[in-house]
């Protein structure tokens, strides 16, 4: 896995290309994440980084978070992720450190990671676009069914992952290939083309493209 950063999501705004066109951004928060924690192979039997993002209050801080914090020299985050690493890629990372937003560059294509939005309990037609029951010739009351979920003799049960009513939304999400339109340093705001999982203010991992080496301005 390459090395990632914690981010929060601003919000979505629009640029013009030099075609003219209109292209929309996402603008992500990248506030430089602190080196909580680095893990190797000798000591822990592989090598990983723990990293996190915001502040978090002493009073949400159990003794044992708090602990964790003293023991590496860092205030404690609100935010903590590990990411595994070869021992080449955490050469130079050490607990007290920060990775920031110089870890990107324009050009460069990138995957964002996030949580999409909760939209509670959703039926199957919102859920799953089910196409409904008839809204006529004899059907009563049930327009929005997902129809029989019953089997045959054999197997005589329900399969599982059916297509049911449920919660939907509020599930990790990652978008691939997202190419890095702007990096403002001193602003500590990262601008992607097109749209990131989850709602203004969420949390999301941004890492190099995996599937995607080049740069589009290669």
């Amino acid at each position: 896995m390459a090395l990632s950063m914690l981010g929060r999501k601003i919000g979505m705004t629009q640029r013009i290309d030099s075609s003219g066109r209109a292209v929309p951004i996402t603008v992500l928060d990248m506030t430089p994440c602190p080196v909580i924690q680095k893990k190797t192979k000798e000591t822990d039997g592989y090598d990983a980084v723990q990293i996190g993002i915001g502040k978090r209050r002493k009073i949400r801080t159990t003794k044992a978070v708090a602990g964790h914090f003293k023991k590496h020299g860092v205030e404690p985050t609100a935010q903590i992720r590990e990411i595994r690493l070869t021992a080449e890629e955490a050469a130079g990372l050490e607990p007290g450190g920060t990775i920031d937003v110089s870890l990107f560059e324009p050009g460069q294509f990138v995957d964002v990671e996030g949580s999409s939005k909760g939209k509670g309990t959703a039926g199957v037609i919102k859920r799953w676009n089910f196409h409904g029951q008839k809204m006529t010739h004899g059907a009563h009351e049930n327009y929005r069914h997902g129809g029989a979920i019953g089997q045959c003799a054999t197997p005589a049960r329900l399969m599982k992952g059916k297509k049911m009513a449920g919660r939907m939304g509020n599930e990790r999400v990652s978008t691939l290939n997202l190419l890095v339109v702007d990096v403002k340093k001193e602003q500590n705001l990262l601008y992607v083309r097109g749209a990131v999982p989850g709602a203004k203010n969420g949390i999301v991992m941004v890492r190099a493209s995996v599937k995607k080496k080049k740069t589009a301005l290669a």
